[in-house]
């Protein structure tokens, strides 16, 4: 797969004052600044602050284009086949409706690129303006689903009064200042979310704002918190419904049932946007400090890059499919009570954690990136399943949730060293549990 990141190049900064208005505006970035949360709309009318320029979308365009040029699977959008229908799309006339669109916002010229982008369902080729992906929402009841009595049903997450904490004072304090008390919320089973039930709302959800696969079971359980690695430690994440990457909404309502009740009442929920990018104190030095063009973004010295190159021994480029996601921005460190408490097995201190289980028969092996230290993911693949086959173990679970993708041969090393010549033996999924025989 090609993979392929947008990347606007920024050449002109939009006029940021209006000369001919008679009573001069309120500065909205300036009424939040140096706030490491801020309520949603307030942080939404700093992004919205921003006018439409055309020079800036003819910029990006021409530089999506170009990049689309090279992109390999663009005849499948056309038509995709079941079950990836919903990724359907005309790239070609969806760029010219965005550059024919009459936009207000620079924010919202970027917003429509984001959802378009989205729609492709290709994690590989997405599209986020660090000027606009700047605050992500983060809400106090991140949802997941759970098996209770042999029915699958939404909770909020059990383990949200060891979560939230996580976050920092200034997310809680919010809450207690305006009277919501969040951690009775722990464990409630959700029926209604938005006023829809709430497999549909996550399927909403999956459909229009995930993004990052194909497959659409896979996006349904980026909806829900979920574990997963970052760098090389576990962390959890809010999930799609708990952690959005704007702060386009300030509440969102639940109808739910908490724990030892039996009674079903309607909630609504309040986010809070958390602030993640650079320090700002009115509109302009958040336009400066986030959304202009700099020497990093806006293209390098070819010469001086063509003599450095020239003075390197050559390098061997390996092809690499990382999703390209602003994920970790919603990722705490996994509570402590959920930390895996099997002694690690050889080869864990990496992208890799491997266990063997208490029956002393089965091995699993968490494959949290095919990024990071190329030749360590090798050696510890290696030690793992060298120390899985000297336990006598007879069964092995590979466990790729939540992985960013990564170095395309290490997947396919992965497979290989499990597989051997066997042709029985595949990866089925990105995001689900596989079984192998040892």
């Amino acid at each position: 797969m090609l993979a392929t990141s947008l990347v606007a190049l920024a050449v002109l900064v939009p006029a940021l004052t209006n000369a001919a208005a008679v009573v001069p505006r309120a500065d909205p970035c300036a009424a939040i600044a140096n706030q490491a949360f801020s309520v949603p709309s307030k942080a939404l009318a700093c992004l919205k602050s921003f006018p439409f320029n055309e020079t800036l979308r003819q910029n990006v365009i021409a530089n999506i284009a170009g990049v689309f040029d090279f992109y390999t699977f663009e005849d499948f959008y056309l038509d995709s086949p079941p079950p990836f229908q919903e990724s359907t799309a005309n790239i070609r006339a969806e760029i010219a409706r965005i550059n024919s669109t009459k936009f207000e916002t620079d924010y919202d010229f970027n917003r429509a690129v984001y959802n378009f982008t989205t729609k492709l369902n290709d994690g590989h080729t997405r599209w986020f303006p660090n000027c606009y992906t700047s605050f992500q929402n983060l809400l106090p009841a991140p949802v997941v689903t759970l098996e209770e009595n042999g029915v699958q049903s939404v909770f909020v997450a059990p383990d949200s009064t060891d979560l939230i904490p996580l976050v920092g004072t200034e997310f809680t304090d919010f809450f207690e200042s305006i009277g919501f008390d969040w951690q009775r919320l722990a464990g409630a089973r959700v029926l209604e979310i938005a006023g829809m039930d709430a497999y549909s709302y996550a399927d909403l959800i999956a459909s229009t704002e995930s993004g990052n696969y194909l497959d659409h079971g896979v996006r349904v359980n980026s909806v829900f918190s979920s574990y997963r690695i970052v760098d090389t430690d576990f962390s959890q994440r809010f999930g799609d419904i708990g952690g959005p990457a704007f702060p386009d909404r300030d509440s969102l309502t639940f109808k739910l049932i908490p724990v030892n009740s039996t009674k079903a009442e309607v909630v609504t929920v309040p986010y809070l946007a958390d602030y993640l990018g650079a320090p700002f104190t009115d509109q302009a030095s958040f336009w400066t400090a986030n959304c202009a063009a700099n020497d990093e973004t806006n293209g390098v010295d070819l010469k001086a890059a063509e003599n450095q190159r020239k003075r390197q021994l050559p390098r061997r480029k390996m092809a690499r499919a990382s999703i390209i996601d602003i994920a970790p921005s919603n990722a705490v460190g996994l509570p402590s009570p959920f930390l895996p408490t099997l002694p690690p097995a050889n080869g864990s201190t990496g992208v890799i954690k491997s266990f063997i289980l208490p029956s002393k028969k089965t091995g699993v092996m968490f494959v949290g990136s095919f990024e990071g230290d190329f030749n360590q993911f090798q050696t510890d693949t290696d030690a793992a399943i060298k120390q899985f086959q000297a336990s006598g173990l007879t069964h092995l679970l590979i466990d790729l949730t939540n992985n960013g993708g990564g170095f395309v041969c290490l997947g396919q090393f992965l497979h290989q060293y499990l597989a051997g010549n066997t042709l029985s033996v595949s990866l089925i999924s990105s995001q689900w549990l596989t079984l192998y025989r040892l």
